[in-house]
């Protein structure tokens, strides 16, 4: 059976920080709980100031949560994807603005659909880019 397309959401969940932190922070890489990795089990998402981070929370240190919302997008590569098949990537938050107070709850950072099967493979993100400025 051919797979025409696939979709891969893509969710950073970002608690809001109440201090401004310190650069000097040791950081915790927590993985996301098993219920949410479906959606990012396969994927790689590379920052170069954090490394990869799929199925992870960015970490609370070095203000990188504040420092995300002014980084280019970033590297994401899918070793399993089908040569054929065509892909969407859509990276959400899932409870912006904060998780208290989820009010623009899966806020859309970053939309790209048609994406072929050997270009995620490599990271090579292409296709039609639907971002919501």
């Amino acid at each position: 059976m051919k797979l025409a397309t696939a979709a891969l959401l893509l969710g950073f969940v970002m608690v809001a920080a109440g201090e401004e932190e310190e650069e000097n922070d040791p950081c915790v890489y927590d993985n996301l709980p098993f219920e949410d990795t479906g959606l990012c089990k396969g994927l790689d998402v590379f920052y170069p100031e954090v490394g990869n981070v799929a199925c992870m929370f960015i970490p609370d240190c070095n203000n990188f949560r504040h420092k995300i919302a002014y980084w280019m997008e970033p590297i994401v590569k899918f070793p399993r994807a089908l040569e054929g098949a065509t892909y969407t990537l859509m990276m959400v938050d899932p409870d912006a603005p904060s998780r208290s107070e989820p009010t623009k709850r899966y806020w859309r950072h970053w939309l790209v659909t048609d994406i072929k099967g050997n270009d995620i493979k490599k990271g090579n993100i292409q296709g039609q880019v639907l971002t919501h400025e």
